[in-house]
């Protein structure tokens, strides 16, 4: 059985649609970035540190551990800088104008642990976003998709508008790249 250590939403989305069956176990692991750490070691070490978390957990509580536990975590970097979720309203707003007119990257990282092993990878995808307006951010910040999103924007939501173009794996910044997680799994049984 799969076990999802997660409570993201779009997470659980993507992965009913991609046709997995699974279990939803959130972790709950601090997820502040290490002094100078680098995003792409950022969202690893979060993804292995939320699936081992789960798998001992779970392990711990049941003389029959979970077959596989799968963690990811997704952030933003604009000039190698992590933009993870806003704190507030204002702290969304800086987001926005920080990302007009630029190209940023999306990073997923992704855990698989299973008993005796820990597969970790991560997937980069560029989002090319339009110039916004003060008006834009204002009213899209109003909406409150902002706040709960890493870089302060949702891609399959309204923000959707100021994306002509991306490079890479559009699911990777929905919040979990499907063709990575898929192989990942595949060889440890779970289709």
């Amino acid at each position: 059985m799969l076990v999802l250590a997660s409570a993201s939403p779009r997470r659980r989305e993507l992965l009913t649609q991609a046709g997995f069956s699974f279990t939803v176990h959130p972790a709950h692991i601090p997820e502040d970035p290490l002094p100078a750490e680098d995003p792409i070691a950022y969202v690893t070490r979060l993804a292995r540190e939320k699936a081992e978390s789960v798998f001992a957990e779970l392990s711990s509580r049941s003389s029959a551990p979970p077959r596989v536990v799968l963690g990811a975590d997704t952030t933003v970097t604009l000039d190698n800088q992590i933009l993870a979720k806003p704190a507030d309203s204002a702290d969304a707003a800086r987001m926005l104008r920080q990302l007009s007119g630029r190209t940023h990257h999306v990073i997923t990282g992704v855990a698989v642990v299973a008993a005796g092993s820990t597969q970790v990878a991560a997937e980069v995808t560029a989002v090319r976003f339009l110039s916004l307006s003060d008006q834009e951010i204002e009213a899209y910040v109003a909406t409150g998709e902002p706040m709960d999103k890493a870089g302060a924007y949702a891609i399959q939501g309204r923000a959707a508008r100021w994306i002509p173009r991306i490079e890479g794996c559009y699911f990777n910044v929905v919040g979990l790249p499907l063709a990575l997680v898929t192989a990942l799994l595949e060889p440890l049984g779970i289709a």
